[in-house]
This record gives structure tokens, sequence and C-alpha cells, in this order.
């Protein structure tokens, strides 16, 4: 069972740049797709995109296409968030989550995803 350990959060302000981290251990990745969620007060967690570590492939909603980056570092066994031209409704309990997927498919990134991480919070301010 993998464990994970997001880390990075912050205040910033609007327009500002945050990077997330989550830090996997307790197996190796190679068979997971790993994603990032977030969840704002009073709201419905969302999904923002996934990678298949595997070959580094991508997916991203739109609602974060072009201003978030997820990048993996195989040597960390750790996953990034990097997160571009923040905007105050961007603050959120922002999650990472990995699943162990054998097949990829066309919608290889969709959840549910079975391991989570804590949580870390990124407020932006106005």
């Amino acid at each position: 069972q993998v464990q994970l350990v997001e880390s990075g959060g912050g205040l910033v302000q609007a327009g500002g740049s945050l990077r997330l981290s989550c830090a996997a251990s307790g197996r190796t990745l190679s068979d997971y797709v790993m994603a990032w969620f977030r969840q704002a007060p009073g709201k419905e967690r969302e999904f923002l995109g996934a990678i298949i570590w595997k070959d580094s492939t991508t997916y991203y909603t739109d609602s974060v296409k072009g201003r978030f980056t997820i990048s993996k570092d195989n040597a960390k066994n750790t996953v990034y968030l990097q997160m571009n031209s923040l905007k105050p409704e961007d603050t959120a309990v922002y999650y990472c989550a990995a699943d162990l997927r054998i097949g990829y498919g066309r919608t290889w990134y969709l959840p549910p995803y079975n391991t989570w991480g804590q949580g870390t919070q990124v407020t932006v301010s106005a």
C-alpha cells in the first residue's frame, strides 16, 4: 500500500505561483496513476489532473489547463503540482491521490482513486 504526504501549500497573492509536492512511500509507483484534486469550502472535491507514472502522460481539466502543470521525480518518488497565475478562486485544500492501474484506455485519468494524502491548504489573496 502506498502512503502519500502533500506539502508546499501556503498563502500567496493573486498572480503568484506555488509548487505542491506529494511524496509517496510504501511501494514502487511504476504501475500507478497519480492525480491532484482540490476542495474549496462548501464545494465538492474537484479533479484537476493526473499523470501516468510509467510514461509521464498527463491530463488536465479545462479549469487549470495552461496554468497548472503536473510533473514527477522518479528518484524522489514525488509528484508535483506547479500552479501559476493563481486566482482567489483557486483557494482550497489540495490533495494528491494514487491508483494502481495496469491498462491505460482513453479515460485512464478518471476517478476513483484509492489512496489519498492528508491535503495541504492553498490560500490566494486578492
